[in-house]
């Protein structure tokens, strides 16, 4: 089961290019994944730093 916890989302505002991405990360075990409504998911972490990492690396693409 996916938990999502809201400490883990990006606290950063959506921005106009990002307007179709919500990345959040979600925790399954001892990994943590970033994921996005348009269907991207980005690979399993140990660190949640380097997840939510991933997030805003994502929503920084147009």
């Amino acid at each position: 089961m996916y938990v999502q916890r809201t400490e883990e989302v990006p606290q950063t505002p959506p921005t106009p290019a990002s307007c179709g991405h919500t990345p959040t990360t979600v925790e399954r075990g001892s990994f943590c994944t970033a994921r996005c409504g348009c269907g991207w998911s980005g690979p399993a972490r140990r660190s949640r730093d380097r997840a939510r990492t991933d997030a805003a690396e994502h929503s920084a693409v147009p």
